[in-house]
This record gives structure tokens, C-alpha cells and sequence, in this order.
């Protein structure tokens, strides 16, 4: 029998709780490898002169400074309220604001670039279209939409992994196949620019995907 779809308040609850546990042991690029930092500076080359760049889920902010490294004028959101006082406390030259990814706070065509780093992996598959609908309504004309995600199929419960370090939360995660997020991606009205898939490193246990694509 499949669970109850994960919805956000629960996602937001899980993060609260272990935003210090997390920030404390991701504070820059530790779990990516070089060809993953590669596809973000094919994103960021892709992008005009001036580069506003949303990190939609940006957790405790580690990947702005790598954004701005490639020359972009990044800002944050988060759905976890304290995971963005970790953000403002350790990266407080980057604006970052509580917010969903399935209902941004910006006007439209706000952004050159919307930068989504395993952001949308706890969003069960029916949320994905509202999603990517958002995040295509805050691109400028021809702006990018950057999606990281772990490849496969079905829901993996991350609770156990959390609770060995103290925290009694549940947590799940949604497996996608690139060819799936790329109907979508489709189905938004975005063409697909670039695609990594790879296996996993020694220190996962799934593949990794990244696409990017344009409006």
C-alpha cells in the first residue's frame, strides 16, 4: 500500500528540526562531485549579462556563493523557516526569504535563471506540474530552469537515517526518471537545453540527474 503523499507542511516541519544538523554537515559543495559543479556553470553560462538567479529551496544557502562564483546575483527561498535563518546567518550577503516552490512571492519574469537543487525531491509527482509552472512564470523570456534530482522510481523513506543522529522526524523522498521530468518539462512549455545523468558516487546509493531547460 503506498503512503499518504508527503505534503509540504510536513516537509517543513522535518527541516525545522534538523536545519542545524544539516547546515552543520553540507556547508559548501561536499556531496557534489566535479562533473555536477559543471552543470551548474553550463547553467550559469547560458544566462545574459547581469544574471538574476532564484535558488527555489536553497535550504541553509550552500549553493548561493557557488552561483555567484559563476557570476550570478543570486537570492534564496525556502520552505523551512529555519533552514533560512541558517541561510541568513551563514550567508548574509544573499537576500533569502521563507516561501514554496509551488507559490513564489515574485511578479512575473523576475528571474533570468530559477536554480532548483534536490528542491522538488520531497514533492510527490502530482505537484510537479504546479511547480514547474511556477518556476516558468518567474523566468524572464528565454530564462532556464535548473532541476537536480535523485534518478529511479518510488518513494525511499529517509527517517531512519535521521533519527540515528537524534531527530524523530519522517521524511520521504520521490525517485524520478529524466525522461519523466523531461515530459514535464515539456508539458510546461520549456524546451530541454542539457542533461546529466550519471550513477551513483561511493558515497550515494542512487544516481543523479540534472536538466536544464529554457522557456
Amino acid at each position: 500500500m503506498m503512503p499518504t503523499p508527503q505534503d509540504e507542511l510536513a516537509v517543513q516541519r522535518a527541516y525545522d528540526q534538523v536545519a542545524d544538523t544539516y547546515a552543520n554537515h553540507f556547508r559548501s559543495t561536499e556531496p557534489e562531485l566535479p562533473v555536477d559543479l559543471g552543470m551548474i556553470e553550463l547553467f550559469a553560462s547560458f544566462l545574459p549579462s547581469g544574471k538574476r538567479v532564484l535558488d527555489a529551496g536553497c535550504g541553509a544557502g550552500r549553493m548561493m556563493p557557488v552561483l555567484e562564483t559563476f557570476g550570478c546575483q543570486v537570492e534564496g527561498i525556502d520552505l523551512s523557516p529555519e533552514m533560512i535563518r541558517r541561510a541568513q546567518q551563514d550567508h548574509p550577503s544573499f537576500p533569502s526569504q521563507v516561501a514554496s516552490i509551488s507559490a513564489l512571492p515574485f511578479p512575473d519574469g523576475s528571474f533570468d535563471g530559477v536554480f532548483s537543487w534536490y528542491s522538488t525531491i520531497h514533492s510527490p509527482g502530482p505537484d510537479l506540474p504546479r511547480i514547474l509552472a511556477e518556476a516558468r512564470r518567474v523566468l524572464r523570456p528565454a530564462g532556464l530552469l535548473l532541476v537536480a534530482f535523485q534518478t529511479g522510481q518510488g518513494v525511499r523513506d529517509l527517517s531512519e537515517a535521521y533519527r540515528r543522529l537524534g531527530h524523530n522526524i519522517t521524511l520521504r523522498r520521490y525517485d524520478r526518471t529524466p525522461e519523466g521530468l523531461g515530459r514535464l518539462l515539456t508539458s510546461a512549455s520549456m524546451t530541454e537545453v542539457a542533461r546529466l545523468e550519471r550513477a551513483a558516487a561511493s558515497h550515494e546509493r542512487t544516481g543523479q540527474a540534472v536538466l536544464i531547460a529554457r522557456v
